[in-house]
């Protein structure tokens, strides 16, 4: 199994679409992919991609292939996004001092 990292995962809209969808409720494989336009193996490619990266998991209950999202893994977008919020924080602190100055 290739691993993929969550940045490569979130890149793409209809993977981040399903990420909103699993963030309310379980749910499975063909409940996930009748809220799409693309075909079942295309969301079935996308789930296999958010499952590689830890922010899909998937368990067997019955027939039925049941997927939730694992938010805790977007902490590592958390924080490395947050890091640029206190650059740019500090840099618009900066040009909001000089602006009162002048």
């Amino acid at each position: 199994m290739t691993r993929r990292d969550v940045f490569q995962a979130i890149a793409d809209p209809t993977r981040r679409e399903i990420i909103n969808l699993l963030s309310g409720k379980q749910m499975n494989l063909n409940a996930v992919a009748d809220n799409f336009d693309i075909s079942r193996p295309a969301v079935s490619k996308h789930i296999r991609i958010l499952t590689e990266c830890g922010l899909v998991v998937i368990n067997q209950q019955g027939r039925d292939r049941y997927c939730r999202a694992n938010l805790k893994k977007l902490e590592q977008v958390v924080n490395w996004a947050e890091q640029y919020k206190r650059f740019w924080n500090s840099k618009l602190d900066a040009l909001e001092d000089f602006l009162d100055k002048e």
